[in-house]
């Protein structure tokens, strides 16, 4: 049986605008992590690029907890640990750091534990790491996921877009830990915004599915978690109008933020280059990068 293999996990972005904690879509932005496993014991860590020098070489790493409940899992244990990361996905930035890292352990793990683990199992262990599965389900699947929880167990649905249309990501130069903007939600919202939520979701599903993207304007409007988060990111609500001014479909907050979505048809560079210069204004930096729906998930190279 080999010892070492090599995984590449795509980047997500989750909600989508009305979809807390249920949509996420696959991007084409990847981590690549190379995992060895032998008896020896110890746990050794190399990374390059995204949080290099920054991540903890210990046990307190995810990636290194992951690989640890497949090995709990299947009843096969190794002592030694060697990582290899060259990460692309930015840290605390809504783009999917963590979910790609546990997926990337647990899909890791399994190949080297003789591939015992189907994803639905790989799922429920990701969401039991993660806290909820909507980054890590298209991490896994890839596409589009729509994702509950029932009864301790994560259930999705995935699926690909009839046409193509591109994501504009903008990524400010500062984190912001998921931790920290769940903190500022509030414990209820009145039933209004409850009723504006479920109908954006419904019409957002029904867009992305049907091809409908001219609907997003009105699809990706969200009253749940946006409007508490704008706070901490300055200039959130000018970034996602400069988007739809220079012609994006529509235009969300990526996770828990601080990256700022725009989905687009055309004019992909232009809707970048408005939403780094309504950043500007508010004194953040900011870079913008082109992605697409990464179609195949989690995959051994």
């Amino acid at each position: 049986m080999a010892n070492t293999v090599k995984v590449r996990v795509p980047g997500t972005t989750a909600n989508c605008g009305p979809g807390f904690d249920a949509v996420g879509i696959a991007c084409t932005i990847y981590n690549d992590l190379e995992l060895t496993v032998s008896q020896e014991a110890g746990i050794s860590l190399e990374v390059t690029g995204e949080g290099a020098g920054a991540i903890p070489a210990d046990s307190s790493n995810v990636v290194v907890k992951a690989i640890q409940m497949v090995m709990d899992k299947t009843g096969q244990h190794y002592k030694g640990i060697s990582l290899r990361m060259k990460n692309n996905i930015p840290l605390s930035r809504g783009l999917g750091s963590s979910a790609a890292a546990i997926v990337g352990g647990l899909v890791a793990a399994n190949e080297l534990t003789g591939n015992r683990l189907n994803k639905e199992t790989i799922l429920d262990m990701a969401t039991a790491i993660e806290g909820h599965p909507d980054n890590v389900a298209p991490a896994i699947f890839g596409g589009i996921t729509v994702s509950i929880m029932d009864s301790g167990h994560a259930h999705y649905l995935r699926f690909l877009p009839p046409v193509d249309f591109s994501m504009v990501a903008v990524i400010p130069e500062f984190n912001l830990s998921t931790r920290a903007a769940r903190k500022v939600l509030p414990v209820s919202i009145p039933f209004a915004d409850a009723v504006f939520n479920v109908s954006r979701s419904a019409l957002l599903i029904g867009s992305l599915a049907t091809g409908e993207l001219k609907l997003l304007l009105h699809a990706l409007e969200d009253r749940l978690h946006q409007p508490y988060r704008e706070q901490l990111i300055p200039g959130m609500a000018q970034v996602l109008a400069a988007a739809r001014q220079a012609g994006a479909l529509g235009a969300a907050l990526s996770g828990a933020g601080p990256c700022l979505l725009a989905f687009t048809t055309e004019n992909s560079d232009e809707v970048g280059r408005a939403m780094t210069k309504a950043f500007e204004i508010h004194k953040v930096q900011a870079k913008y990068q082109v992605l697409k729906i990464d179609r195949q998930g989690a995959i051994i190279i």
